[in-house]
Protein backbone atom coordinates (compact mmCIF):
# COMPACT_ATOMS: atom_id res chain seq x y z
CA UNK A 1 0.00 0.00 0.00
CA UNK A 2 1.49 3.37 -1.26
CA UNK A 3 0.79 5.61 2.12
CA UNK A 4 3.03 7.60 4.06
CA UNK A 5 3.48 9.39 7.68
CA UNK A 6 5.28 12.80 7.91
CA UNK A 7 8.39 12.40 10.96
CA UNK A 8 5.97 14.75 13.04
CA UNK A 9 2.83 12.57 12.18
CA UNK A 10 4.93 9.51 13.18
CA UNK A 11 6.16 11.35 16.70
CA UNK A 12 2.25 12.05 17.83
CA UNK A 13 0.76 8.74 17.07
CA UNK A 14 3.99 7.42 19.00
CA UNK A 15 3.17 9.88 21.70
CA UNK A 16 -0.66 9.13 21.52
CA UNK A 17 0.47 5.45 21.35
CA UNK A 18 2.73 5.41 24.49
CA UNK A 19 0.59 7.39 26.84
CA UNK A 20 -2.29 4.99 26.48
CA UNK A 21 -0.03 1.84 27.01
CA UNK A 22 -2.01 -0.41 25.50
CA UNK A 23 -3.84 -1.84 22.29
CA UNK A 24 -2.06 -2.67 19.31
CA UNK A 25 -1.64 0.52 16.85
CA UNK A 26 -3.63 3.05 14.86
CA UNK A 27 -6.28 2.17 12.09
CA UNK A 28 -6.42 4.88 9.31
CA UNK A 29 -9.66 4.99 7.56
CA UNK A 30 -12.58 6.85 6.22
CA UNK A 31 -16.29 7.20 7.14
CA UNK A 32 -19.60 8.81 5.50
CA UNK A 33 -19.96 11.84 6.76
CA UNK A 34 -20.34 15.87 5.85
CA UNK A 35 -21.15 17.31 2.05
CA UNK A 36 -18.65 15.89 0.22
CA UNK A 37 -18.96 12.18 1.07
CA UNK A 38 -15.86 11.01 3.13
CA UNK A 39 -13.69 11.85 6.34
CA UNK A 40 -10.43 10.63 7.70
CA UNK A 41 -10.76 8.71 10.67
CA UNK A 42 -7.84 7.85 13.18
CA UNK A 43 -8.66 5.11 15.94
CA UNK A 44 -6.72 2.41 18.42
CA UNK A 45 -6.49 -0.36 17.71
CA UNK A 46 -7.17 -3.51 20.55
CA UNK A 47 -8.12 -6.14 17.73
CA UNK A 48 -6.97 -6.50 14.57
CA UNK A 49 -9.09 -7.83 12.18
CA UNK A 50 -7.54 -10.74 9.99
CA UNK A 51 -8.67 -9.20 6.54
CA UNK A 52 -6.49 -5.75 7.48
CA UNK A 53 -4.11 -4.27 5.68
CA UNK A 54 -0.77 -3.89 8.53
CA UNK A 55 2.04 -1.46 7.86
CA UNK A 56 4.83 -1.41 10.25
CA UNK A 57 5.66 2.06 10.69
CA UNK A 58 8.83 3.36 13.50
CA UNK A 59 7.91 0.78 16.07
CA UNK A 60 3.79 0.83 15.82
CA UNK A 61 1.19 -0.86 13.30
CA UNK A 62 -0.65 0.89 11.21
CA UNK A 63 -4.18 -0.98 10.47
CA UNK A 64 -6.15 -0.56 7.16
CA UNK A 65 -9.21 -1.77 6.11
CA UNK A 66 -9.09 -2.69 2.74
CA UNK A 67 -12.06 -1.44 1.74
CA UNK A 68 -10.93 1.85 2.87
CA UNK A 69 -7.16 1.25 1.04
CA UNK A 70 -8.92 2.42 -2.63
CA UNK A 71 -9.17 6.07 -1.00
CA UNK A 72 -5.87 6.01 0.55
CA UNK A 73 -3.58 5.18 -2.35
CA UNK A 74 -0.67 7.90 -2.00
CA UNK A 75 -1.78 9.80 0.77
CA UNK A 76 0.44 11.39 3.39
CA UNK A 77 -0.30 12.24 6.69
CA UNK A 78 1.55 14.81 8.41
CA UNK A 79 0.56 17.28 12.25
CA UNK A 80 0.74 20.60 11.94
CA UNK A 81 1.11 23.06 14.72
CA UNK A 82 0.20 26.49 13.73
CA UNK A 83 -0.24 29.12 16.68
CA UNK A 84 -2.79 27.49 18.76
CA UNK A 85 -3.94 24.96 16.64
CA UNK A 86 -2.58 21.63 15.35
CA UNK A 87 -3.74 18.50 13.84
CA UNK A 88 -2.84 15.87 11.76
CA UNK A 89 -3.64 17.17 7.79
CA UNK A 90 -4.06 14.85 4.81
CA UNK A 91 -2.81 15.06 1.59
CA UNK A 92 -4.26 12.85 -0.97
CA UNK A 93 -3.46 12.57 -4.36
CA UNK A 94 -7.28 11.06 -5.30
CA UNK A 95 -9.50 13.87 -3.99
CA UNK A 96 -11.24 15.91 -6.46
CA UNK A 97 -12.92 18.22 -3.82
CA UNK A 98 -13.22 19.08 0.15
CA UNK A 99 -16.23 20.97 1.20
CA UNK A 100 -16.05 24.44 2.36
CA UNK A 101 -15.83 24.09 6.13
CA UNK A 102 -12.85 21.15 5.54
CA UNK A 103 -14.72 18.01 7.21
CA UNK A 104 -14.41 15.87 4.03
CA UNK A 105 -13.43 15.44 0.85
CA UNK A 106 -14.60 13.63 -1.93
CA UNK A 107 -12.72 11.26 -4.55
Amino acid sequence: MDLSLTPAATAQIKGSLDARQKGLGIRLGVRTTGCSGLAYTLEFVDEADPVDLVMVNDGFRLYVSPKDAVYLQGLVVDYVRQGLNHGFEFQNPNEKGRCGCGESFSV
